[in-house]
């Protein structure tokens, strides 16, 4: 009988006792161990992805609503979504040549960036804030094309040049009235720019003003000729006015009768024809309205100085006066009139 008893109090024990103490036990490490249940865990796993969640929208605000822009990409129709600053990299490596001064360059980027934000503001393209090309928007090219035309021992240095240009320039906006400019651009102005309204006609941008820059004749865009025979002057002509009628033995027949304020030509005469300056750099494949007429035996001699319609800011020039130890903040003061440098935000 009492070896029963002992073995009932001991299978008890085993069952019930045991148990409870090793329960209480592996509940006290787990408390000292600040080992959390299940719920905790999870809770702890989503913390994370919140906060991720919050630094990107605090990420985004930061950048603000230009952080990112829809190019349309004219050959294949494309329109990519690509980050604004990126973005700039590849416009500026396509608008400056990467040996320019690392001041022009930062103006660059920075006259790029505020036409790109006044593309946006002004849409042209319907799916699209900005095409990829320069005779529509602004011209762009891709890495890979870019890097197969420099040389290759260039290539890594041109680039991280022209992203420093770009970084170091983030977020700024050339303003006027707190909104950004149209800020037009060229690549050489032949020593002095032109205002819009002897180009495109139309109103007047009053930070577009006629100014002076010297140095532009130390590079090879500022100069050029074209030479045509009589016979193609008259073909070129007939193209636009087919009642047009030149005595070539009459030096009044083809005569420049007018000059803009900045020197370029504004009014010529062609026989029984009155053109415009930019309408005669058009017909003739100028590379400027600024030119002289030379004639010569049985052909027509342009001169011609600088290199494109000559508003805005010169590359050429800005190139100039960075060597010349001007900053890119002066640079863009020197052409563009009683504006002032703001972030993108602020626009």
């Amino acid at each position: 009988m009492k070896k029963i008893i002992i073995y009932v109090l001991c299978l008890m024990t085993v069952c019930f006792i045991l148990p409870a103490i090793f329960t209480n036990t592996s509940q006290l490490t787990a408390s000292s161990q600040n080992i959390p249940e299940k719920n905790e865990a999870v809770q702890e796993t989503k913390q994370p992805k919140e906060q991720d969640t919050v630094q990107e929208s605090t990420k985004e605000a930061t950048e603000g609503k230009y952080s990112k822009i829809k190019l349309l990409h004219l050959e294949t129709g494309e329109v990519e979504e690509v980050l604004l600053e990126e973005y700039l990299c590849h416009v500026v490596s396509a608008e400056m040549p990467a040996t320019f001064e690392k001041e022009a360059l930062k103006a660059q980027a920075m006259v790029a960036r505020t036409y790109t934000i006044y593309k946006v503001n002004h849409k042209k393209h319907d799916n699209a804030d900005i095409c990829d090309s320069s005779s529509c928007c602004q011209a762009w090219i891709s890495k890979e094309d870019r890097f197969a035309r420099w040389e290759e021992s260039k290539r890594e240095e041109n680039w991280k040049k022209i992203e420093e240009a770009v970084n170091e320039t983030k977020g700024k906006v050339v303003a006027y009235n707190k909104q950004a400019i149209n800020a037009f651009f060229h690549s050489n102005s032949g020593g002095t720019t032109e205002i819009p309204v002897n180009v495109w006609g139309g109103s007047q941008y009053p930070y577009l003003q006629v100014v002076e820059t010297a140095g532009e004749e130390g590079y090879t865009q500022y100069a050029s000729e074209a030479t045509f025979s009589n016979e193609e002057i008259m073909n070129k002509l007939k193209e636009k006015y087919s009642d047009i009628q030149i005595d070539f033995t009459n030096p009044e027949e083809i005569k420049i009768l007018e000059h803009t304020e900045s020197g370029r030509v504004k009014t010529i005469k062609f026989g029984n024809h009155n053109l415009s300056g930019v309408e005669t750099r058009s017909i003739f494949g100028l590379k400027s309205a600024n030119f002289e007429v030379i004639r010569q035996e049985n052909q027509i001699q342009f001169q011609v100085k600088g290199y494109g319609h000559g508003v805005g800011m010169s590359q050429t020039g800005a190139d100039s006066l960075a060597k010349q130890g001007k900053t890119a903040e002066e640079i863009i003061h020197h052409f563009y009139a009683n504006v002032e440098i703001l972030d993108s935000n602020e626009v």
